[in-house]
């Protein structure tokens, strides 16, 4: 079974809320989500206030260390969410970014630009659901 980690925007803004809930929970056909957290509606943009900014950087890492693929919702700007990517990518794990299209905005170069990403770029949920089935499969082989 994959371990999945799955990074939204938190502090950078809860506006995706509702689509995070729907994308973990089709990843959840594919694994175990290790970050379910983030697509819990009582986590506001203040971020968990049960933990030192410490503790969650050490458990994410940690989570990050053991998943086998990391599914990262980016049309939202995140600083955390281009961290954990970044990081993702020096611990050679693979990493998908979804990135809903925008009227006249573009994402970050640094993540287009990236050959060690795979970006998808989508409309609808519809199209979440094909691109995470299609690439759930990369982490059984």
């Amino acid at each position: 079974m994959n371990k999945i980690y799955f990074a939204g925007s938190i502090r950078g803004g809860r506006s995706d809320l509702e689509l995070y809930r729907k994308i973990i929970g089709r990843l959840q056909l594919h694994g175990e989500v290790l970050t379910e957290h983030v697509g819990n509606s009582n986590l506001t943009p203040l971020g968990e206030t049960g933990m030192t900014d410490r503790e969650i950087y050490d458990r994410d890492m940690a989570w990050l260390s053991s998943c086998d693929l990391i599914v990262a919702e980016v049309s939202v700007p995140s600083l955390g969410v281009g961290f954990e990517i970044a990081s993702a990518i020096r611990m050679k794990k693979k990493a998908l970014c979804l990135y809903r299209v925008h009227d006249g905005r573009r994402l970050s170069a640094m993540i287009a630009g990236c050959p060690d990403v795979v970006l998808r770029e989508y409309t609808d949920y519809n199209d979440v659901v094909r691109i995470i089935d299609d690439f759930a499969g990369i982490g059984q082989q």
